[in-house]
Order: C-alpha cells, then sequence, then structure tokens
C-alpha cells in the first residue's frame, strides 16, 4: 500500500496547492482514524496494543501508519516504555476540538428535536 505523504504546512495537501497550516491540519485531521488516536490518547500514554483495541480493533498497519504520521507531525511521541503519548502540540490540537465537539452536541440535539426531512435542501445545487 502505498502511503500519502504526511500532511504538513508548507507542503501541497488536499485542497492548498501551497500547504496552507490549516488545510495541512485539515487533511492530517481528516484521516480515517487519526481523529480517533487522538481522542484515545487524550488522558494518558498507551502502548500500541492497547491503543488499537480503544480504537475499535483497527488494523494494526493503519495504526502504525496513522501513529507514524502523528510522530513525523510532532502531535504524538514514544515515551522509553514504548507507549506513545500527546506530545504538548498534540494536547493543545485536542484541547483546540472542544469548541468542535460542543456544536456537534448542539447540532445533535436540534438534529433530534427536528429532524431535517428529505426535502430539505432540495434544488441547492
Amino acid at each position: 500500500m502505498n502511503a500519502l505523504p504526511t500532511p504538513m504546512p508548507g507542503r501541497p495537501v488536499r485542497g492548498s496547492t501551497t500547504g496552507r497550516s490549516l488545510m495541512a491540519a485539515l487533511d492530517l485531521f481528516g484521516r480515517r482514524w487519526t481523529l480517533r488516536v487522538i481522542w484515545e490518547l487524550r488522558n494518558e500514554p498507551l502502548g500500541f496494543r492497547l491503543l488499537q483495541r480503544r480504537c475499535d480493533d483497527m488494523s494494526s498497519s493503519v495504526l502504525q501508519q496513522r501513529l507514524a504520521e502523528l510522530q513525523e507531525a510532532r502531535l504524538v511521541e514514544v515515551l522509553r516504555d514504548g507507549k506513545y503519548a500527546l506530545t504538548p502540540l498534540g494536547r493543545d490540537a485536542r484541547e483546540s476540538l472542544d469548541p468542535v465537539i460542543e456544536w456537534s452536541q448542539r447540532w445533535a440535539a436540534e438534529l433530534a428535536e427536528a429532524p431535517p426531512s428529505a426535502a430539505e435542501g432540495a434544488g441547492d445545487d
């Protein structure tokens, strides 16, 4: 499997040929399982197998790839005991998602109160 390069500011990424920092972050966070890995490391360092179990037993190859990307992006580090932990930059990234989490809860509550009909938005193309 050919892995795509780790999204980084200043490099071309999905949505930006110049690698604007926001677009690089969105490309990195938009990769399958990336946000879940960050979420699972939010409270404590975890070994590979425990992290894999907490991520619903995702494949070991995908987890290895995501961890390598997050290490290259300096959001995750490997501790001396072999466990993975968020770096200060990784903790900042996780905390910056709090407003998005809060918004998503308001969004879910609003949709639960009045689910959109299939006709809403029709013809908005």
